[in-house]
């Protein structure tokens, strides 16, 4: 019955660490979030977010996002930097239609950097992006 079930490849989603002023607190903040760059709005999007390394984990989060709109994107969590020495994990699972897409979207330890920014689709911002 597990084989009968097909989840397809997941195109156009990305989740992105930003580096990014914080105007509130005048502080450089490290910020996760999930980008959609299809054309179609995306339902009852979860994810599900964890750190980990041989010998530490941290506590796992979940948010919930009920509408994810076409060519946009949502803050997931604030990131702090003792967390980048960890392997940080995403599971995003989501309705486009009828259709549940599921991906996994890991950035490994310490690929978190001020070196490593790149411009991020959809935002004016530069961080790291696993697609």
């Amino acid at each position: 019955m597990k084989k009968d079930i097909i989840i397809p490849k997941v195109d156009g989603v990305y989740v992105a660490i930003i580096n990014e002023y914080n105007d509130i607190y005048k502080t450089q903040d490290w910020n996760a979030y999930i980008i959609n760059d299809k054309a179609v709005d995306l339902e009852m999007v979860i994810i599900v977010t964890s750190g980990y390394s041989q010998d530490k984990a941290t506590s796992i989060f979940r948010k919930k996002l009920d509408k994810l709109p076409a060519k946009s994107y949502a803050k997931i969590e604030l990131m702090q930097e003792d967390l980048f020495a960890l392997n940080n994990q995403f599971q995003v699972t989501f309705f486009e239609g009828n259709t549940m897409f599921d991906k996994t979207y890991l950035f490994r330890k310490n690929t978190i950097n001020l070196k490593a920014l790149q411009t991020i689709p959809l935002m004016e911002a530069k961080g790291v992006l696993v697609k």
